[in-house]
């Protein structure tokens, strides 16, 4: 992969310092920019590769910082989750569904994410599990996976969920597979409203613990958040719901690129001129086409930083039939009965036992695997191994750099 001509690291080693003296950063804010900045530098140390034929190769990579809002950080973690998740796809359509909540909830949710997120992932998923099973053109125990993200294209604050559903479930008895008939699920405008009166509901409660916090104006009183959640109760939540999926092996393909994306990547970046940054967007008036988004540096950091989630907040969550706690015994019951019915249509993968193997790869094999590129042969000389040394200090005089795309 090419490597990028400007990275956020860049821009926060060039700017941020600047904007931490002028602007209250949270303990989890300031670590992530300090992270990403010395991200793959000689600031958190490395290792140098030698060539154990003795042809002379020599290669130096600086350790990743491994936070989970670095741009450079997630492509390994997005290829180890894509292969687990894959030994739990099942022979079936799959179908995407989108979750957002209004934006006057942003700012109660920027100063409570950890709770409203919380509240907006527990609302839209029971929602989901309970009308499924009463839904009478379906009436079946459907699995999904939830992923929260928090930005759009122009970076601004921006909650919603990304929701991959299979096309039916198993029957409330456990018995048999129903599948979802003509390529619809659910009728999106019915499981909006029963999201909105779950998170209402449990926002409402939230409140009366005393557990919200901001300056908002309609958390002054109880009056004034009576007020609110009757605005809130009117207002119309999106929810929609994608084609279905042509195959169930491209439905984790799909929403791999969604499960360790952060607010922007660098490939998205275009210059970093006269204190603005520009960047690609997309279009929405233009089917796969691009706009330019330019603002001055310091906007740029802030939108960025409003993506930045509590420590440990879970944003990937599996619910029914792909809950952890389902995943040896409905989900494979699903799979049996799926295989007793009919043989999966082209295209489809055969049915098949989850591994259950506790192999763990290294990241050189996991990288083979994916890529078929062998990190632990000499690339100059092709037969010797690649023997690693922690740096002590002087090998940065043996060969330049190199970047690591993974």
């Amino acid at each position: 992969m090419r490597r990028p001509s400007l990275e956020v690291a860049k821009i926060f080693r060039d700017c941020g310092q600047d904007y931490r003296k002028n602007h209250l950063l949270s303990t989890r804010q300031q670590k992530a920019m300090e992270d990403i900045e010395s991200c793959r530098t000689s600031v958190l140390g490395g290792h140098v590769d030698l060539c154990s034929n003795g042809c002379g190769y020599a290669s130096i990579s600086y350790n990743s910082c491994r936070n989970r809002h670095c741009p450079k950080c997630q492509s390994l973690k997005q290829a180890k989750w894509l292969e687990e998740r894959t030994e739990r796809l099942l022979p079936v359509t799959y179908f995407h569904l989108v979750v957002t909540f209004p934006h006057e909830l942003n700012p109660i949710a920027l100063w409570n994410q950890r709770l409203v997120f919380t509240i907006f992932f527990d609302a839209a998923c029971r929602a989901l599990l309970e009308f499924a099973v009463s839904y009478e053109r379906l009436r079946a125990q459907v699995g999904f996976t939830a992923v929260l993200h928090t930005w759009d294209q122009d970076l601004k604050f921006h909650p919603h969920l990304h929701i991959v559903v299979t096309g039916g479930g198993l029957s409330p008895e456990g018995d048999r597979w129903i599948s979802a008939k003509n390529s619809f699920l659910v009728p999106v405008k019915a499981l909006s409203k029963i999201i909105r009166a779950k998170f209402t509901q449990s926002l409402e409660e939230t409140f009366q613990k005393g557990a919200l916090k901001g300056n908002s104006q309609c958390l002054k009183n109880s009056a004034e958040f009576k007020r609110f959640l009757r605005k809130l109760r009117r207002k119309k939540w999106i929810v929609y719901c994608k084609e279905p999926f042509g195959g169930s092996q491209k439905v984790y393909h799909y929403l791999s690129r969604y499960t360790h994306r952060v607010a922007i990547s660098n490939h998205r970046l275009v210059s970093f001129t006269n204190g603005n940054i520009s960047f690609h967007a997309r279009d929405n008036n233009n089917v796969g086409g691009k706009r330019l988004v330019t603002t001055p540096v310091e906007e740029f950091i802030r939108r960025f930083l409003l993506h930045i989630l509590p420590p440990r907040f879970v944003k990937i969550r599996h619910f029914g039939l792909l809950a952890p706690c389902n995943a040896k015994t409905k989900l494979e019951t699903a799979r049996t009965l799926i295989s007793q019915q009919e043989p999966p249509s082209e295209g489809e993968p055969a049915p098949h036992k989850l591994d259950t193997s506790t192999t763990t790869k290294t990241w050189q094999e996991m990288i083979h695997h994916l890529t078929g590129i062998d990190l632990t042969t000499c690339p100059q000389c092709g037969k010797g191994r690649l023997i690693r040394f922690k740096l002590t200090g002087i090998e940065h005089i043996l060969a330049p750099p190199i970047w690591d795309s993974s």
